[in-house]
């Protein structure tokens, strides 16, 4: 089993940066992939960054050029900069292992005009 705990959301005004950060534990090893997607009340979750093993990395094309993804281990960073009301939402960090897919609980993120 393989337990995610995000870390870094909040509230910050439009053109602000924040950084989420997402650690894997327990059943850790053999993780390939690891990543953030976020949901908004009535639309469906979406992938925003994703990053394996290998450090190949794969981005929304709404945040390419404003979010940052890296991997130190089973830790992932979301480094967040010019933020935009559009990028509220809920953050889930995610990581497949063996093929089974595992979510962490949420972190919220909301910026304001």
């Amino acid at each position: 089993q393989v337990q995610l705990v995000e870390s870094g959301g909040g509230r910050v005004q439009a053109g602000g940066s924040l950084r989420l950060s997402c650690v894997a534990s327990g059943s850790a090893y053999w993780i390939n992939t690891m990543g953030w997607y976020r949901q908004v009340p009535g639309k469906q979750r979406e992938l925003v960054a994703s990053i394996t093993s290998r450090e190949s990395t794969n981005y929304a094309d709404s945040v390419k050029g404003r979010f940052t993804l890296s991997r130190d281990g089973n830790t992932v960073h979301l480094q967040m900069n010019r933020l935009e009301p559009e990028d509220s939402a809920i953050y889930y960090c995610n990581a497949l292992r063996l093929g089974v897919r595992y979510w962490g609980d949420g972190t919220q993120v909301s910026v304001s005009s």
